[in-house]
This record gives structure tokens, sequence and C-alpha cells, in this order.
């Protein structure tokens, strides 16, 4: 029998030269190691998929219920420097050592069957998870919903946060084919939220066709606020004089109302009291969202990597106050709509260091440079493109020039943040 490897950075070298395709849609597979594994979950699942939001969603329902005492399993990607952030449980990441057995585990009950590294190391995440005696386990989608790997496992609540254009070649290039990949992990019978203001019809109609319990966003929860606090309406729950969540940004209410109303319906099974939502809010912390730095000048992490995001992400910029100058550091996946994602930064960016990522599919920083030419960004000479082989280089040239009154924003892929992150971590050390 071949030899397996007995180290976590060692298999997952293994696992990315493995299966032919990088992302390798539907659950066939994916569903016949599950059985093997004997994968179940005694506990609530709760479920978050949507184009943008489900990190946040998660992180706030994950603060949430470790402040009300619970065993909580939190699923959650990609991530930024080690694989481990991927897997938490009671808030800590997991040691290599229960990856290195389980994914023994997986190996072993797979066979002759093929499975992509997400599928493999979802697996064995959701493997980790229905072994470890847990009262809940949140679980994100990585792509769409439908033909996710996740999506094996059955929720009794099912969020979809917002739907967009994204992953055009894999879920369709409309909001209604998206929203239906994404409306496929709702459960007949079960609960299922759509937090986006103007869900997509087919969304609604798969609801209704499976018979689902269909909450919507203005129609069974809502919120409202002031500058200081704020007011959650569910159908039956009402929680007000809410502190704002310590996650920045606009479209946070939005999601803490989705999470409310998934708390609203697990009431009988997870009770959650007021004051340890207030605490959740106030405590969850997620990497790379709208995340500002402390000190000057001002840097912003974020991985708004399409015009959905990137929208926000503007209005984000809007609500900071002044800065003298603003540096972008960017990257991005070759496949995601850039001219779309620059449209809705231009204007508020003065100078432009462009990157390469270190991923065959990612755009060089020549074509980026070519995209923002073409937008016309180059408005008058106090505007500049620089070109970079990496994000660590964009960002030491960014933090060159800033002066303690501008700031630098590092945005796209996730590979860009996480090689700011990696570069920010080294000079700390």
């Amino acid at each position: 029998m071949q030899t397996t490897p007995n180290t976590l950075n060692a298999w997952l070298s293994l696992l990315e030269t493995r299966h032919s395709k990088e992302i390798d849609m539907g659950l066939a597979r994916v569903a016949a190691v599950k059985e093997q594994l004997g994968i179940a979950y005694t506990c609530p699942v709760i479920m978050v998929a949507g184009t943008n939001g489900k990190g946040s969603t998660c992180a706030m329902l994950e603060a949430i219920l470790l402040q009300a005492g619970y065993r909580v399993g939190l699923y959650s990607k990609p991530h930024f420097l080690d694989f481990n952030e991927r897997a938490r449980i009671n808030g800590e990441m997991l040691g290599d050592h229960l990856f290195v057995d389980t994914f023994q585990l997986v190996e072993e009950a797979r066979a002759d069957i093929s499975l992509s590294y997400f599928e493999f190391t979802t697996l064995a995440i959701c493997k980790l998870m229905a072994d470890a005696k847990l009262d809940v386990v949140i679980l994100e989608v990585g792509l769409g919903g439908r033909l996710d790997a996740v999506n094996v496992i059955d929720a009794d609540v099912a969020i979809v946060t917002s739907v967009d254009i994204d992953h055009v070649d894999y879920l369709g290039d409309t909001r209604e084919k998206i929203g239906f990949e994404k409306a496929g992990i709702f459960r007949t019978g079960k609960t299922a939220i759509c937090s986006d203001p103007l869900p997509p019809q087919s969304l609604i109609d798969h609801a209704l066709e499976i018979d689902a319990d269909l909450w919507l966003f203005g129609r069974d929860f809502n919120y409202n606020g002031d500058k200081q606090q704020w007011n959650f309406a569910g159908r039956e729950q009402r929680r007000n004089s809410l502190g704002y969540p310590s996650l920045r940004g606009a479209n946070q209410l939005l999601n803490a109302s989705a999470v409310l109303a998934a708390l609203e319906a697990l009431r009988d099974r997870l009770p959650v009291g007021a004051q340890e939502v207030r605490n959740g809010l106030a405590m969850v912390d997620l990497p790379g969202r709208f995340q500002v730095m402390p000190g000057r000048p001002t840097v912003v992490l974020d991985v708004a990597h399409n015009p959905h995001a990137a929208a926000t992400l503007a209005q984000n910029f809007d609500n900071m106050g002044f800065h003298a100058y603003t540096y972008a550091v960017f990257g991005s996946m070759l496949d995601k709509d850039i001219a779309g994602v620059i449209d809705k930064m231009k204007g508020k960016i003065d100078h432009w260091c462009v990157c390469d990522l270190p991923l065959p599919r990612a755009a060089t920083a020549a074509q980026l440079r070519e995209e923002l030419l073409q937008a016309q960004v180059l408005q008058d000479t106090e505007h500049s493109i620089q070109e970079f082989s990496s994000p660590e280089q964009a960002y030491a040239f960014a933090l060159s020039k800033a002066g303690e009154n501008d700031r630098i924003a590092v945005f796209g892929s996730f590979l860009t943040v996480a090689g700011v992150m990696r570069a920010r971590k080294s000079r700390n050390h």
C-alpha cells in the first residue's frame, strides 16, 4: 500500500496535485465518501451561502453562540496564512495532528473515488466536527450552494446572505441563475433565510417548491437604527437597543439581522439571551473584511473581489473621514469582473499598485494596468499606476510613499490580502 503523508503540509501538497480539476461540481462522489465515513450530526447545523457577507455572518453566529456558552464548530474558508484557520472548535483553531489523523480516515474511506482538494478537506472537517460532541455547527459554503461539497450535509437553518454576479463560469451569468444555485442549500420543512433585500425570484420559487420555511428580509425580519444603536424585529422576537457589530462596514446590519433571524428560528434548541447577543456582536472579529489596521498611514484590508463587494468598500471609504491620498494594492483572479470592480473604486484611488498573484488563474499586473487604462483612472498627473510582481512588493512601495494622513487599501483576491498580512507579520517580528 502506498504510504501517506505524516504532516499537514505534506498532505496539503499531495491534495493540491492529485485531482485534475480544482473545482469539480457535483455531489455524488462526496456523498459516497460521507456515507463511508459515517458523518452525521445530532446538533443543529447552520449553513451559510451568498456572494458576499458569508464570512461576517458565520463569525457573528460563532461569537454570539460562544457567548451563550455553547460548544460551537465553525468551518470557514479560504484561509489567509494557515490551513488551520478553516476549522475552529470553541473559537480555537485545531492542531495539525487532528487534521493528519482525519485526512488518513478520509483517504481510507474514499478507496478509488477521486476527490478535489476542497472536497477532501471539507469531508475531513465535517468528520472532525461530527465527532467533537458539539452543540451547534456552522458551515460556510465555498461556491454557489447546490453543488458545493458542503451541501452533502443537511442544514437545520440555511442562510443566503446576498446574490450577485460572481463565479460566472460555474454558477451562471444572471442573478436568477445564481439565486437558484444558492437556494440549493435549502431543505424541505427547514428554515431558509435570505437577507438580500431584493432576492431573485428563482430563490423564492425554489424555497416554495420544496416547501422550505422561507424567511425574507423586509417581510419576516428587518432592522432599524440610529447612529448609537439598532433594533431587530423577527416573526415573534424583538431585540432592542443593540450595539453595532464590531465588524465595520455598510452591510453588517443586514448580515447581523440574518444571524438574529437564524437564532430566533432555533430558539427552542439554542436559547440565547439579550446580553449574549450584545457581547457577541461587540467581540466578533474577522480578518480581511473592511479591517482597519491600527497605526498610520491608515491601512484597510478587504477581500472585495467582485463589483457588489467593491461598491460596499467604496461606500465604507466615504464614511472614514479625510485622507489626503489613497494608495491601492490590487490583485485579482482573471475570471473576476475586473472592469466592474475598478468602476466601483474609480475616483476613490489616487495611486494604483497592481500586482501579480501566485496562481496560474490570476490576472497579471500588466493585465490589470490595461484594465485601469481602459477605465481612464489616470485623470491627471496626480494619479499613477505601478506594476509589481507580488502583493508584498506593492505594499512595500505604497508604504514607502504614503504620508501619515494617507490611506492604503489592500483589496481584491484573498491572495492579495494574504500576501500583505504575511508582509505585515514578518515586519512585526
